[in-house]
């Protein structure tokens, strides 16, 4: 996975061991944040294999970090940073994530379809550690690897299978100066 918002799972949990006294807060979007009375409700590792349309195999692995807001209110303050460790702990000591994992958060509620995010920026606000996310988009991997999407100069497409360069067999003769059998020569 291609994004310039990518950050892995080791980097992402290393983030948060730096704040553990700080309130977790998430914006969503431009002024508008996830309800202090969030839940984290799983932690999921998901193994992505796929073919890109230049025929190229590619694998990744997501670590999504779901969160949920309860409809009815409830009293307090968004969990602490160190509240979230603890979560991450007990997912870890049941499932080994890969440290290298791209971590995303999943996220909706009645005004935000359900999406999952790169988290962007961590930024230290008084007591609270602010996650901002900025939404994921889809990519083209041939221009990554320096192909383009579409037409290129040459007339070639990228979205084109790889092609292999077929090899000619020549055929030789290898009878034609030597005296040999011919049917009906009565040699054989």
């Amino acid at each position: 996975m291609i994004n310039k918002f990518s950050i892995e799972w080791s980097s992402f949990k290393a983030e948060l061991q730096q704040h553990p006294e700080l309130i977790l807060q998430f914006q969503y979007a431009r002024n508008k944040w996830v309800k202090a009375n969030y839940h984290i409700t799983e932690i999921k590792q998901a193994p992505i294999t796929s073919v890109d349309c230049g025929g190229v195999m590619n694998a990744w692995t997501e670590i999504i970090v779901q969160l949920w807001e309860p409809t009815e209110e409830e009293e307090g303050r968004a969990m602490q940073v160190k509240k979230a460790l603890s979560i991450i702990d007990l997912v870890e000591s049941k499932l080994a994530l890969n440290p290298k994992g791209i971590v995303k958060i999943e996220f909706g509620n009645s005004e935000f379809d359900t999406r999952q995010m790169y988290p962007a920026e961590f930024i230290v606000d008084g007591d609270n550690l602010v996650i901002n996310l900025t939404p994921d988009a889809t990519q083209c991997k041939a221009i990554s690897r320096g192909g383009s999407c579409g037409t290129t100069e040459t007339g070639e497409e990228c979205c084109a299978p790889v092609q292999t360069e077929k090899r000619k067999i020549e055929l030789i003769n290898l009878a034609a100066d030597q005296n040999s059998c011919t049917p009906g020569s009565g040699c054989c």
